[in-house]
């Protein structure tokens, strides 16, 4: 089948088998690197992407299930930059080491801090909780988040809508 998306803000189509998991159809089909085969199982969390505004982890999901969706990866938080002002408050930290997990941390903090930048640094370590970071940068990760997420609030005070190329 044809499935047709908006990915990164850029509409695309691509044949899709009917069993190809989206990880599968993003990387294979439409170049999007940032999300990450590991595990194929839904326990690592470097697949993740946002699908129609909530984070999905794309190794769970078929390519059909996301026919006229919009994605938003990684690639996408940075618009016209090399990369997002949030991507660079985790290099700053030094947030990562090998990178592998990296894309879809970011991701999923955009998720979580627009959908509540006042979120304790608990329900932050709580919901990120069943994401595996194999270098063990997790440490470093918690500064970079206490620093985006005073960049979030600051754009909900000023009621400005939290763009995917925030600054």
């Amino acid at each position: 089948m044809i499935v047709r998306l908006k990915v990164n803000d850029r509409i695309v189509e691509a044949e899709a088998e009917d069993n190809e998991l989206l990880l599968d159809f993003l990387r294979d089909k439409l170049g999007v690197k940032s999300v990450k085969a590991a595990c194929w199982r839904g326990e690592c969390g470097a697949c993740i992407a946002i699908v129609n505004g909530k984070a999905v982890k794309t190794c769970l999901m078929l390519a059909a299930e996301a026919d006229k969706a919009e994605v938003l990866t990684a690639e996408g938080l940075a618009g016209k930059d090399a990369i997002s002002p949030l991507q660079k408050i985790f290099v700053k930290h030094g947030a990562m080491q090998c990178g592998f997990c990296t894309p879809a941390f970011v991701i999923n903090v955009h998720y979580l801090l627009s959908e509540d930048p006042e979120a304790s640094e608990e329900e932050i370590k709580e919901k990120l909780s069943g994401m595996i970071c194999r270098c063990g940068t997790y440490n470093q990760m918690i500064p970079a988040i206490r620093e985006a997420k005073s960049l979030y609030l600051k754009h909900r005070r000023n009621n400005q809508p939290i763009a995917s190329n925030i600054s």
